[in-house]
């Protein structure tokens, strides 16, 4: 019987020499590792892609420095969790003891207050910060905090560190060892594992138990088999993850608040960045809204400025009212459709001379090539308008925004049909 404890746990190395990958940082004579080994390490900030050993690094740092070591992570925790932790770097100072390390992973989800409470620790020396992070820390973390860290980018794992893992868990791992499997081909896991370990173990681990029953050899085709049948065991952040985001933006696209909030929960109980979520609401609010409600967008935008400054877990809230109000809305995809048509049509037709009338003349040679002599200032004429072309000669009378059969933009087609007559007569 498997153990209760995930293959990737289980697998976590135990010392630095047991660390697989990142080797630009941790490698023999690499600037982290010579940090280690003089015992002086700055706070820092990890960024990489999920999977590439940012949580088992800083443990091992903390080990290798024989430090106290907290942890905390920014989906669960808040002010009240940092201060507590705070409290207890106070306590330990009071007493002599090293320095501890802080450890938040996914420090991208704490919001501006929330950093705001590790600066002044970081400041005065209480903790080392180690963050880790899957987003640019340049957007997501505080200037003043990030002033005060050294950033180390890791990168995706290379096919031969997934090699060398995968060889590592079968040579060490004891539920490993007594069930042996032989593995043919390994393109198959490699290409799922998209560079994260984690995953590659948690697919291995999910193919070895089918192998052993079966007494099959791993195989592409063994494998793609397993994952395709057992997709919801490993795949939080690939297929699902795409695939609940389509059903979400679909929902909404479709005017149905209540499927929209459904894949909302989907993806907030599964761990999902809510920047991500405010960030495609803010698109979708232009894409699939646009003019129809012009107030889409600013509420859109007030989302994701509110998320990013109150975080989680009530933040849930204004996804919430954010999601049901842009699904109960009016559509259209006028404004979508109309920046498409005009990038082919540019593409199509090249760099078109700008009308002379509509050039700046900045210059006395420019004056007198007549640089902007025809052009008719619109607010010297009744209603702010008249009528003159503001297309290259070519492209004169093309139509590329056509208002959506919409209250607002039915509004929109009447003024334009009002003003330019037969050239807008839609």
């Amino acid at each position: 019987m498997a153990t209760a404890i995930p293959l990737a746990e289980r697998m976590r190395p135990k010392s630095i020499a047991d660390y697989i990958g990142q080797q630009h940082i941790i490698g023999e004579g690499a600037v982290l590792r010579n940090a280690i080994a003089q015992q002086n390490i700055p706070s820092m900030i990890f960024w990489g892609p999920p999977g590439v050993g940012k949580t088992s690094l800083a443990f091992l740092i903390a080990g290798e420095l024989k430090r106290p070591f907290f942890s905390l992570s920014a989906i669960q925790s808040g002010v009240k969790d940092i201060r507590e932790v705070i409290d207890k770097a106070e306590k330990l100072r009071n007493f002599n003891q090293e320095q501890p390390i802080l450890f938040i992973d996914e420090i991208h989800r704490f919001s501006k207050s929330q950093q705001d409470s590790l600066l002044g620790a970081v400041e005065r020396g209480l903790v080392t910060l180690i963050g880790a992070t899957t987003e640019n820390p340049s957007f997501e973390v505080i200037s003043a905090l990030l002033s005060r860290c050294q950033v180390y980018v890791l990168e995706h794992l290379s096919e031969q560190d997934l090699r060398m893992i995968l060889d590592q868990a079968i040579e060490r791992d004891d539920y490993l060892k007594d069930h042996p499997v032989h593995i043919e081909e390994y393109e198959a896991l490699f290409r799922l594992s998209g560079g994260d370990a984690r995953k590659l173990l948690n697919v291995f681990e999910l193919v070895v138990h089918a192998a052993f029953a079966q007494q099959q050899s791993v195989t592409n085709a063994f494998v793609l088999k397993q994952v395709q049948q057992n997709m919801a065991l490993y795949d939080k952040t690939g297929e699902q993850h795409y695939d609940i985001i389509s059903a979400f933006i679909k929902s909404i696209r479709g005017s149905d608040p209540n499927a929209a909030v459904y894949w909302l929960a989907r993806m907030i109980e599964g761990g999902e960045d809510p920047s991500f979520i405010a960030r495609r609401l803010l698109i979708l609010a232009s894409e699939d809204i646009g003019n129809a409600n012009p107030n889409a967008l600013l509420l859109a935008n007030n989302c994701f400025q509110a998320v990013n400054v109150i975080g989680w877990p009530e933040s849930r809230i204004i996804l919430s009212q954010t999601v049901t109000y842009l699904a109960s809305s009016a559509k259209s995809n006028a404004s979508y459709e109309a920046i498409n048509k005009a990038q082919a049509l540019v593409r199509q037709t090249g760099d078109l001379p700008v009308p002379l009338h509509l050039r700046n003349a900045p210059t006395k040679l420019m004056k007198e090539l007549d640089y902007g002599t025809q052009y008719k200032y619109a607010h010297a004429f009744p209603g702010n308008f008249v009528q003159q072309e503001f297309l290259p000669d070519k492209l004169s009378g093309t139509l590329l925004y056509d208002p959506g059969a919409n209250v607002a933009e039915s509004k929109l087609r009447e003024s334009l049909q009002k003003k330019w007559k037969e050239k807008y007569g839609y």
